[in-house]
């Protein structure tokens, strides 16, 4: 945990320094990427919103996603992150959204992708996506895997 707090706040700085916000949408990683950011001092003055988007009813109450929306779009896919990346930034008036999607493990997950697959996306004045695969089963391993490697994401965009 300590590695994610320490790039955690590096982000808040930054984005302090530039007057500029991020909002977090996340799955696999359980809240870890939430999480690490707002144990920052100060953290209200960079931290809009996070949510575990965890299941169907979750992208629908909370991110406001139809299934009409998702039409030919799958979960723990690059462009579902992208989706949530800029539905959040929509929504929460966000100067970046972040988003993170996957199978955290021990198994895979009913779209077939192996556990350690994650696609992470971000929106902002600029976009990236990324997919990783940890090729592990180790749930709480890959929990902090992605919620770091979204956190890099961020880090990389700023």
């Amino acid at each position: 945990m300590q590695g994610l707090l320490e790039l955690a706040g590096q982000i808040g700085t930054r984005l302090k320094a530039r007057g500029e916000t991020v909002a977090v949408a996340e799955s696999s990683a359980g809240g870890l990427i939430a999480a690490s950011l707002l144990a920052q001092a100060g953290a209200s003055a960079f931290f809009v919103s996070g949510a575990v988007v965890y299941t169907r009813q979750a992208r629908e109450g909370l991110m406001g996603i139809s299934l009409a929306e998702m039409e030919g779009i799958r979960s723990a896919s690059e462009p579902y992150a992208l989706l949530l990346a800029r539905r959040l930034r929509e929504r929460f008036g966000a100067s970046w959204g972040l988003a993170e999607t996957g199978a955290s493990g021990p198994s895979g997950n009913s779209y077939g992708d192996a556990p350690g697959h994650s696609c992470l996306a971000i929106s902002g004045p600029v976009e990236l996506i990324r997919t990783i695969e940890t090729g592990s089963g180790d749930r709480i391993g890959n929990m902090r895997i992605f919620a770091a490697s979204a956190l890099e994401l961020l880090h990389e965009s700023l």
